[in-house]
């Protein structure tokens, strides 16, 4: 699949692949910055792209940065239409100051197919093992 992308800002990276066969392509940012703890910012990512009809965007935690610093991810849904900058939304929700460097991996994206649907409105669902029992329903 190809995708057309667009540099908004002089300095930024193409999104890649860190390993053959990666599912998620990192995404870089454009400025160095500071997150104090529990702060949260939308950090500009200085590229637009022009995801193919019937596929999605979908940006995730760089696992490295959740589990080592206590960094998530507020990415979302980037849906085929959008063609403007797109911007990675982060929280620092460790005890201890954060600082990314300029060109450092912030977010990872994956492509996807979209499935659409039609809904059909009834009054019963059919039954299942499970039925209505939500959390905490295994017991654990």
């Amino acid at each position: 699949m190809k995708i057309k992308i667009k540099k908004i800002h002089p300095d930024a990276i193409i999104p890649s692949h860190a390993h053959a066969g990666d599912a998620g392509l990192d995404l870089y940012t454009v400025e160095a910055f500071e997150l104090e703890p529990g702060e949260r910012k939308s950090i500009p990512l200085g590229i637009a792209m022009e995801i193919p009809e019937g596929y999605v965007g979908l940006l995730w935690d760089k696992s490295g940065l959740s589990h080592k610093y206590g960094i998530k991810s507020f990415g979302g849904v980037i849906d085929s239409g959008y063609r403007g900058e797109w911007h990675a939304g982060v929280m620092n929700l460790s005890d201890k100051y954060f600082k990314f460097e300029k060109g450092q991996k912030v977010i990872q994206l994956l492509i996807q197919k979209v499935e659409y649907v039609d809904f059909d409105e009834v009054a019963e669902l059919s039954d299942s093992t499970r039925g209505d029992k939500g959390f905490g329903s295994t017991g654990k």
